[in-house]
């Protein structure tokens, strides 16, 4: 049976409101991008209205500043606060080991660098972003690319077997552009079973900036249903090479 948009809704706000129970007075936040981590956001704005809790958050996105700002949150940067105490996001495909897919919102490179700055990442998603193994369903794998880079950067994923198309703006026409001023090729490769190999093998082509696999870098994900929260808990490693 087909969710309505409504119980796709309802999915997104009971994770998040899992999620938001790691926060604590004090604390500096990662704020990730998109719609599942902006009813996290939107969440600890009423924590702060109601509890009267005080924290910080370090926004991954222009979209996330503005849904920040919106809802009361002070923002800092890293260069102020290196360390984050959690960050919570969302992802476009995630699996029980905590395999992810994010940066639909074209958010990746500093989703990541987020990520990677936090004691705790938490992750939340509604049940249809659960799957075996990462690009189920033909789900694209962004890539950031450096603009002057973009030709030979295309011509290595097409070898590589991968199926691509450079993200366009809506509104306007050309690519799209990240917060970083890179263009976003959209990459499917069919099932991944070894994401962290090939995060490894996208990185190492020069002109990529960022991929969107995350792989080692989460340590509980918050996955709603209309009725319940599933729980994942995995140690995080680190896959960097």
């Amino acid at each position: 049976m087909k969710l309505s948009k409504d119980h796709i809704v309802l999915q997104k706000q009971n994770a998040a409101l899992e999620a938001v129970k790691h926060v604590h007075d004090g604390f500096i936040v990662g704020l990730g991008s998109g719609s599942t981590a902006a009813f996290a956001i939107e969440a600890l704005g009423e924590r702060m209205k109601i509890e009267g809790i005080k924290i910080m958050g370090i926004p991954s996105s222009y979209q996330a500043f503005q849904v920040a700002i919106d809802n009361g949150i002070p923002i800092t940067t890293l260069e102020e606060h290196p360390v984050i105490d959690v960050t919570i996001d969302g992802a476009d495909q995630l699996t029980p080991e905590l395999y992810l897919i994010k940066g639909g919102g074209a958010a990746l490179a500093r989703e990541k660098i987020v990520a990677f700055a936090s004691k705790l990442n938490v992750i939340i998603a509604d049940l249809g972003k659960k799957v075996a193994f990462l690009g189920a369903n033909d789900q694209f794998i962004p890539v950031e690319v450096m603009p002057f880079a973009l030709s030979p950067v295309k011509r290595k994923l097409a070898e590589m077997g991968g199926m691509l198309t450079v993200r366009e703006a809506k509104g306007k026409l050309g690519p799209i552009i990240t917060d970083n001023g890179n263009a976003l090729v959209d990459v499917v490769f069919g099932e991944v079973k070894n994401p962290a190999e090939l995060n490894v093998s996208l990185k190492m082509i020069p002109g990529v900036a960022e991929t969107g696999l995350f792989v080692g870098l989460t340590d509980v994900a918050y996955v709603g249903s209309v009725n319940s929260v599933e729980k994942f808990v995995v140690e995080r490693k680190q896959f960097y090479f």
